[in-house]
């Protein structure tokens, strides 16, 4: 097989991930555009695929002519360029093109071998600046609520429970908006970009376990796993005290820890609640180091349907937009480096940012795997895809 490049990543993006016809037509809002699109486009998400975050480094990445047919792309351009261009580039265009990425991922059989697709919603910050600049921006209040600064917020929603952890849509929000909104907004817009067969549950914390949002899931045919906290006082004191009373309902082993679940289908819903009943879940996880983790879950999945382990899996994978989604966009691209601090040029840079992070994986994880190649480190695959783009300097003899 040949070595990876930012070539044959573009080839596999066009071919296999339907992104032809997004490059070619991104959604340019320029009235008289002097440099295509698509050149910008494919520039900025190459540079994230590289871990390079600001629009000055596209510049220089560009403006050498050996870089630049390494790239595929035609001429050189400088960073304000990138920021006019991104204020006025449609996000819609770009939502639409990841979505499409990971259904052909499905179609492809990226998922075959997982027997549950699911669906995570978190929130997180991203972008700092020392006083407010766009409608976008979050006061940051220290421990005395005073403001020390402002602050970007986002929600994502990411495929989880599968050895992919891929994202799929960001939904900003700033004041007088709330991370509840922002999500109720975003899966909405998931649902119907994906359709209501594409995953088979959504886990989230326990501040998207109000009635209002597990209604919304319901009517949109997702069971949901949600964290289960005091938020809900009675439901919670109710669970404590049975499964204080009970033994395990089962006791199995998963990664090299020992768990322990408790798990009771018959609660009570609560107040504005569209489930029959509610189904809680226990468990305690003993770690080889004698550290214990406890949390309760609920969830309107039918024991018949899904089984106490199966369950506990679905509840674990809430971590994984946690540790795969923001941690790695952040540590290593970039997530919360503004590069034009402009509500729709943010925007863009957080969702090519996520479709750089879904490119790789598929590419690195699903492509280069395929035959007995083994699956390469995300570290190594950035390693050659440098070494396509900047050829080693001669040794100095002189």
């Amino acid at each position: 097989m040949k070595l990876p490049s930012l070539r044959r990543i573009r080839n596999y993006a066009t071919r296999c991930l339907g992104l032809r016809s997004y490059l070619k037509r991104p959604g340019d809002g320029r009235m008289r555009p002097q440099i295509r699109a698509a050149a910008l486009v494919w520039s900025l998400l190459a540079a994230r695929l590289l871990r390079l975050s600001s629009f000055h480094a596209v510049e220089v990445l560009v403006s050498c002519p050996r870089r630049r047919r390494a790239l595929a792309v035609g001429q050189s351009f400088g960073d304000d360029t990138l920021a006019y261009f991104t204020e006025r580039l449609q996000p819609e265009a770009l939502r639409k093109a990841l979505a499409e990425m990971v259904r052909r991922a499905k179609r492809n059989k990226a998922f075959d071998e997982q027997r549950f697709i699911g669906l995570a919603i978190d929130g997180t910050g991203a972008g700092n600046s020392c006083k407010t600049v766009c409608a976008g921006c979050r006061p940051v209040r220290n421990g005395d609520k005073e403001v020390v600064g402002e602050q970007h917020a986002l929600v994502l929603i990411s495929v989880v429970g599968t050895e992919l952890v891929l994202p799929l849509d960001v939904e900003p929000y700033g004041i007088g908006d709330s991370e509840y909104a922002a999500g109720q907004r975003v899966l909405q817009r998931a649902v119907q970009e994906m359709g209501r067969r594409f995953a088979d549950y959504l886990v989230v914390d326990a501040k998207f376990a109000t009635a209002p949002f597990l209604n919304t899931a319901l009517a949109m045919g997702l069971p949901v796993v949600a964290r289960l906290k005091e938020n809900l006082p009675e439901l919670a004191e109710a669970a404590r005290r049975r499964f204080d009373k009970q033994r395990p309902t089962a006791v199995f082993r998963h990664q090299g820890d020992r768990v322990e679940v408790w798990d009771a289908d018959d609660f009570d819903p609560w107040d504005g609640l569209q489930w029959e009943t509610v189904r809680v879940l226990r468990y305690r996880q003993h770690k080889p180091n004698g550290e214990v983790v406890e949390a309760y879950w609920l969830t309107n999945f039918t024991p018949r349907r899904v089984g106490s382990q199966s369950l506990y899996r679905m509840a674990k994978s809430r971590w994984e937009i946690e540790n795969q989604g923001f941690n790695e966009a952040k540590n290593l691209y970039g997530l919360e480096h503004i590069c034009h601090h402009h509500p729709n040029s943010l925007l863009i840079c957080w969702l090519l940012t996520f479709m750089s992070l879904t490119l790789e994986r598929l590419y690195r994880i699903r492509y280069l795997h395929r035959g007995q190649h083994p699956v390469r480190k995300s570290k190594e695959l950035w390693w050659l895809l440098w070494q396509s783009v900047f050829d080693p300097q001669p040794t100095n003899t002189s």
